[in-house]
């Protein structure tokens, strides 16, 4: 009975403090500072994995994608398959992974080493909620770099796409360019950019849930870590079934 109980106070833990962050987000004084500190932070440990790791992402879809358009005789949709891949699934789960696994693991073991020092108990008794001072600036602040790093990834993708089509490939940079152009659409890139600011909050909530519950001293803020990257991926490709589903149904295609 306990394994079943266990589970569902642990994701009521979750939503309490969800609802938590969204209560404390229009709430003065908002901390500037913190927010800065932490989008500086968050960037400077994924912006060059997120990049090197967008180059192989684009390059491997514009190679599988190519392939198969010469196999069906549709060469001229290549750009068009490739760079809709990129920008609507490719580039917002690279930006969650990243996010995640970098800068969510951060947060984790900040928050958690902070918590086992007792400086959260003593900011509560100090009369300072720690989810107005610590978690709102986190969150916030990895939703603006998630959002930045969605179109870094877009941007790299789509170039190494480019360039594996066109010079490894052999096809037509006018035809790559205009068959993008007939089939994408700018509901496109908002809905990744929607995804990745989703992502984003979902990433430094679940870090912060568990850095702010860890016990056990070391050990126990290790295994945080190791749980939020965990479930922060699990709900990340569950968002991201909803949100594309949502998306198709409700914006048309081009045809």
């Amino acid at each position: 009975m306990n394994l079943l109980v266990s589970p569902l106070k642990q994701a009521g833990a979750f939503f309490a403090m969800a609802l938590d962050v969204l209560r404390a987000l229009p709430k003065r004084p908002f901390q500037t500072k913190e927010f800065i500190q932490q989008c500086w932070f968050i960037a400077s440990v994924t912006i060059i994995p997120t990049a090197l790791v967008s180059i192989p992402f684009g390059a491997v879809i514009a190679l599988q994608l190519g392939t198969l358009t010469r196999q069906l005789g549709a060469q001229s949709f290549t750009g068009a398959a490739s760079v809709l891949a990129v920008v609507r699934e490719a580039s917002p789960i690279v930006t969650a992974l990243l996010i995640a696994g970098a800068g969510g693991s951060a947060i984790c073991a900040d928050l958690g080493s902070r918590k086992i020092r007792e400086e959260i108990d003593a900011m509560e008794v100090l009369g300072i909620n720690p989810i107005h001072r610590l978690v709102v600036p986190r969150v916030l602040a990895a939703m603006l770099v998630a959002v930045l790093l969605n179109g870094l990834v877009s941007v790299v993708g789509v170039g190494g796409g480019y360039f594996f089509n066109v010079v490894i490939q052999g096809g037509t940079p006018g035809a790559y360019l205009s068959s993008f152009t007939a089939l994408a659409q700018l509901a496109d890139l908002w809905t990744s950019e929607i995804k990745a600011l989703l992502f984003g909050a979902v990433a430094a909530i679940v870090a912060s849930y568990k850095g702010l519950t860890a016990g056990g001293g070391p050990k126990g803020v290790g295994d945080a870590v190791n749980q939020s990257v965990v479930i922060t991926f699990m709900l990340l490709f569950v968002i991201n079934f909803v949100v594309s589903a949502i998306y198709f149904q409700v914006v048309p295609q081009k045809v």
